[in-house]
């Protein structure tokens, strides 16, 4: 069974800083793109960044977040980290981890709440 548990979400103050951790289970971790999205209140979900493997070419981030969020990930313990530092009350939303794989599937984790007070 293949698993994505997300943490680290919290309330911080504008201008701050969270660490949000993503620890995959059941892949091939090594073979998978893996990154965040995130889902704004009433709204659909928009990518935040992801990193690609050796096999799949995915390296990206979205232009909001660019410069002020890093996302790194680290084969040995099958996790993806999310650094958001300069945080800003537009980036309240709950994030989530997902991971792809060469055939195109994709797989969700369940969200992390993130909040960011002015």
């Amino acid at each position: 069974e293949v698993q994505l548990q997300a943490s680290g979400g919290g309330l911080v103050q504008a201008g701050g800083s969270l660490r949000l951790s993503c620890v995959a289970s059941g892949f091939d971790f090594d073979d998978i793109a893996i990154g965040w999205f995130r889902q704004f209140p009433g709204k659909g979900r928009e990518g935040v960044g992801c990193v690609g493997s050796e096999d799949i070419t995915a390296t990206w981030y979205s232009d909001s977040v660019k410069g002020r969020f890093t996302v790194a990930r680290d084969n040995a313990k099958d996790t993806v980290y999310l650094q958001m530092n300069n945080l800003k009350p537009e980036d309240t939303a709950v994030y989530y981890c997902y991971a792809r794989r060469v055939t195109g599937s994709v797989s969700w984790g369940q969200g992390t709440q993130v909040t960011v007070s002015s």
